[in-house]
């Protein structure tokens, strides 16, 4: 069964794949990382190679097991659009998403040129949000690669938020979540940022999620922001649930 997360925006995981490799600032301190490594540490068979891509055929088809509508963040522990991880076995993912119209299904990739590539190879239901992760103004540029893809949600998640983002393109992207990064060797996260971020999403209708400002502990920093929590979602949500 796919794991029930802590992460603030979902319900479970679905790892069908494993592993990943750094491709960006936003990668030097990743959660997944540690984790896989750690889990290897304890034996755990999935993990027998650490953090290297590994693709679960036995895990296609675990959502089916799921009868309750559920947001389901896909591949958690590592990124669909990896290079490693071929076209069939995306297709094969797809195909379960494709096959479960009563789960939303949350995509986040770092590799937009990837996708973008790809995507008019894939069927893309309603239910299938897609985004890319933002973490400075370096990478700003995934945001035209999404733009591109024919899903009926396209997000952004600008988590570790690890400089200013002024004027983001906005136009046709319906969710954006900003996070500040948390673990050890954590980097900062300024409240300015946060707030323009918030600001540019208001005046575009954009829905807002402030998952955490992050740091070495992340549960004491907490996530207010202007003493309220901002839990946004996508409009569309309540349509795909009923």
């Amino acid at each position: 069964m796919p794991k029930e997360s802590k992460i603030e925006w979902t319900d479970f995981t679905w790892n069908p794949v494993t592993g990943c490799t750094k491709v960006s600032d936003g990668c030097s301190n990743c959660y997944a990382e540690r984790m896989a490594h750690r889990l290897q540490a304890m034996g755990a068979p999935r993990y027998a190679g650490g953090f290297r891509v590994a693709m679960h055929e036995d895990l296609v088809g675990l959502p089916r097991t799921l009868r309750n509508p559920r947001l389901i963040f896909v591949n958690s522990m590592s990124d669909l659009f990896h290079e490693q991880v071929g076209i069939d076995f995306i297709r094969e993912i797809f195909a379960t998403m494709e096959a479960c119209p009563q789960h939303t299904f949350q995509v986040l990739t770092k590799r937009s040129h990837r996708l973008r590539e790809l995507a008019s190879e894939l069927p893309w239901p309603d239910n299938v949000w897609m985004g890319v992760t933002v973490e400075n103004a370096q990478t700003i540029n995934r945001i035209a690669d999404l733009q591109k893809v024919p899903a009926r949600v396209r997000f952004l998640s600008l988590e570790p938020l690890l400089g200013p983002l002024e004027n983001v393109p906005l136009e046709g992207i319906d969710w954006v979540i900003v996070g500040g990064e948390s673990g050890p060797g954590a980097r900062p996260m300024t409240k300015a940022w946060v707030e323009s971020i918030r600001r540019q999403c208001r005046q575009n209708d954009v829905p807002f999620f402030f998952k955490q400002w992050g740091g070495t502990n992340k549960k004491k920093a907490g996530r207010l922001l202007e003493g309220r929590t901002w839990d946004q979602m996508p409009e569309v949500l309540t349509h795909l649930s009923a």
